[in-house]
């Protein structure tokens, strides 16, 4: 882990968000992030750790100085429907109250399947927003989880406005015929346009990532990062 938290120092990047760690114990997280001189920004959580283990989840992210608290998904068993979508805003919105009374922040990242429309009204993601508290629950964008669902990536930044935590960078080419991600720059997001909305939203942090890499990882991060800081 430190060999590789000091490989993403060296790119140039000043912090990382925690994810899919494996059964490492967060303080040996804590002094491989502090030996390599990176924050630690943020932390995926599943939704029923929060649930079972509200405790733990806190005083991990106490311990690594971490706010943001990321749900990654919506659980499958809410996916559904419109009720179900706002069964989940309203679970997600009470602990998101304990997180805040507790100096945390509970960040929702929308995926493309929230993006679906239930019987002409509301997509998932906009029941999320109607229906939960904006001065508790946060979004993290990820433009090519938007366009692959259909939408616009800058209107959906927009209309997180004073909400938008975190945005997940990553670049969408073709490849046979099929969107893929790809190094930022290397394929066909608007950058330039995502970064200005992102910075007329209030965003926190961009978080640079790639789902497939077709290439070293690392070198993949190293491409996105020299694109990126042309827009900084």
């Amino acid at each position: 882990m430190r060999n590789a938290l000091h490989s993403i120092r060296n790119i140039g990047y000043e912090a990382v968000q925690a994810s899919a760690l494996g059964p490492v114990a967060p303080g040996k997280v804590k002094a491989a992030a502090d030996a390599s001189g990176l924050r630690l920004c943020a932390a995926d959580v599943p939704f029923a750790a929060l649930e079972r283990a509200f405790a733990d989840v806190v005083a991990v992210h106490r311990l690594w100085g971490c706010r943001y608290v990321v749900v990654d998904a919506v659980p499958d068993a809410y996916r559904a429907s419109e009720a179900g979508y706002a069964a989940f805003a309203r679970e997600a919105g009470a602990i998101a109250g304990r997180l805040r009374d507790r100096g945390l922040a509970f960040v929702f990242r929308g995926r493309r399947y929230a993006l679906e429309r239930f019987g002409g009204r509301r997509t998932g993601l906009e029941i999320l927003l109607d229906e939960t508290d904006p001065e508790s629950v946060g979004f993290a964008m990820d433009p090519f989880e938007v366009q692959a669902g259909g939408a616009f990536p800058v209107d959906w930044i927009r209309r997180t406005k004073d909400r938008l935590s975190l945005v997940y960078l990553q670049d969408m080419a073709v490849v046979g015929g099929r969107p893929v991600p790809a190094e930022i720059g290397q394929g066909n997001l608007n950058h330039e346009a995502i970064v200005a909305a992102c910075r007329e939203a209030g965003a926190d942090w961009y978080v640079v990532g790639q789902d497939e890499c077709r290439r070293d990882p690392f070198e993949s991060l190293a491409i996105s990062y020299r694109h990126l800081k042309t827009y900084f």
